[in-house]
């Protein structure tokens, strides 16, 4: 029986409905996370070789995942504005679309990463020839197989969560999550050395296997077929509930038939956020060299500080992606104050969340720093990161406030907007202030936490600002979709025009 279990943003008190939103993706970010968690730690049973190939495969990894979520925001967008209009009966039309785009998208990523993968890993810092390059191709070009899938649930995720379901995808990640951890130590460590059999006590049984199949596994290799694997099996899950109205959206093969109209609007409004993330990821890759130049007690402090960061951005993130779809159903539905009340919402909640976060960190700097890293000889990474926190650590809320407006610049469809707030906080406001400390003041690692400093609450106030006086909160779809596209509100492209 079809089980929809979207939330009403339209009508009614707010806050329930959002935070119903919110918390399944935070617990949605949190499983994500566990990919590599697992992954590492059963990798690491084989050496220190296949753990340097599993990192230096790991930020192609992160930029498929940035482009796979950007580019299927415009489902979510779109989804719901629909919605939010009324127009129920064309939501399937651009979640097939959706599918459509993105998937033959994904299969073109993947076919050029399959083939570039030697190449690029020397970019990233292996050398052609050595053990560590060749477990590094092998374990990328197999994630490369795999984008399709990961895009796949990518599209659902953002279906779903244009519809006002999280939920749902919630629990099908937590499948994917379960399959991975049980195929991992298989599939990477066979029946050799395989430490499930160590602690249920069945080492003998794993002996017999041993003698049995001869299996030991994939190594690295199948960490990334694990993945795959898992990964696949969610995606084929999601997209079934949607061609068979299980999730209170009921899509036909019919819907998948590429029309030039929604391909292009997709592409409008999910290419600028394809972007978005992708910049992001550079961003972060182009900060760590500014870390480098200072020291490697510095790039150890840094590390610490973005594995403290990545627990305080998910309540920010979830907050955000929620932003998203009140946002756009409340344009859909005509409802303009109402959907600035929702950001508005969001902000005060994420605000109110992110202080206790600024508290602490500046309160417990030093012992945050001394859960990662003891000895005598980490004096200096301590002392580092304990800087970190206190200059960081109070600008979380503006972080957070960055994210959430933002939000709601792609909730309405205004991506390009998004766009150029995110890149000029990474590459115009953090970047080159930082690179000024460090460079020309010789503030050491002080100038780099100054210079993160700077960016979140420059972005926030910029952000702030145009969200108090700009044009964006002019939805993309018409209430009647046979009606001309020129005769649509203003939208992105007007929005752009004036930044």
């Amino acid at each position: 029986m079809p089980e929809d279990r979207s939330v009403e943003l339209t009508e009614g008190p707010m806050l329930k409905p959002l935070l119903s939103l919110t918390l399944p993706i935070v617990a949605s970010q949190l499983l994500q996370v566990t990919y590599n968690l697992v992954d590492t730690f059963f990798v690491g049973r084989l050496g220190a070789d296949p753990v340097a190939a599993l990192g230096f495969a790991l930020p192609f990894s992160f930029l498929m995942i940035s482009l796979g979520s950007g580019l299927t925001v415009a489902g979510t967008v779109l989804v719901a504005q629909h919605k939010g209009a009324g127009n129920e009966d064309r939501v399937a039309s651009v979640a097939g679309q959706t599918i459509t785009f993105v998937s033959l998208t994904s299969v073109a990523l993947a076919a050029l990463g399959y083939a570039l993968a030697p190449t690029l890993l020397p970019v990233v810092g292996t050398e052609p020839g050595t053990v560590v390059h060749a477990l590094a191709v092998e374990y990328t070009r197999t994630f490369f197989v795999g984008v399709v899938f990961m895009f796949g649930f990518f599209i659902f995720q953002a279906v779903l969560r244009g519809w006002g379901d999280t939920t749902t995808p919630l629990y099908l990640m937590g499948v994917s999550v379960a399959l991975n951890i049980v195929l991992d130590p298989f599939l990477i460590l066979g029946f050799d050395g395989n430490p499930l059999f160590a602690w249920a006590g069945l080492e003998g049984l794993e002996a017999a296997l041993f003698d049995a199949t001869g299996f030991t596994g994939f190594g690295v290799q199948g960490a990334a077929v694990a993945t795959v694997f898992s990964r696949g099996v969610a995606a084929m899950i999601g997209l079934w509930m949607l061609f068979t109205g299980r999730v209170g959206i009921s899509l036909a093969l019919s819907d998948l038939k590429p029309e030039l109209s929604v391909v292009r609007k997709i592409l409008d409004v999910g290419g600028p956020s394809g972007l978005e993330k992708s910049a992001e990821s550079l961003a972060y890759t182009g900060m760590t060299a500014l870390v480098g130049l200072v020291s490697a007690d510095a790039v150890a402090a840094y590390g610490i500080g973005n594995r403290i960061n990545t627990l305080v951005y998910l309540p920010a993130v979830g907050l955000a992606q929620g932003t998203e779809t009140a946002v756009g159903q409340n344009l859909g539905a005509g409802k303009n104050d109402r959907a600035r009340t929702a950001v508005l919402l969001s902000a005060g909640i994420i605000v109110s969340v992110l202080s206790v976060f600024s508290l602490l960190a500046f309160l417990f700097a030093e012992p945050l720093v001394r859960v990662f890293i003891r000895g005598e000889d980490a004096a200096t990474v301590v002392a580092m990161g304990t800087d970190y926190f206190k200059i960081i650590g109070p600008t979380y809320v503006f972080m957070g406030l960055f994210h959430v407006l933002n939000a709601g610049f792609r909730g309405a469809g205004s991506t390009r907007t998004a766009f150029i707030f995110s890149t000029l906080s990474q590459w115009g406001l953090r970047i080159p202030p930082t690179l000024a400390f460090v460079a020309l003041l010789g503030m050491g690692a002080t100038g780099v936490w100054w210079g993160i400093a700077f960016s979140h609450v420059a972005a926030a106030v910029l952000v702030g600002t145009w969200f108090l006086v700009g044009n964006w909160d002019q939805r993309v779809v018409e209430d009647d979709e046979d009606a001309p596209e020129t005769a649509a509100p203003e939208t992105d492209d007007a929005a752009a025009a004036d930044d």
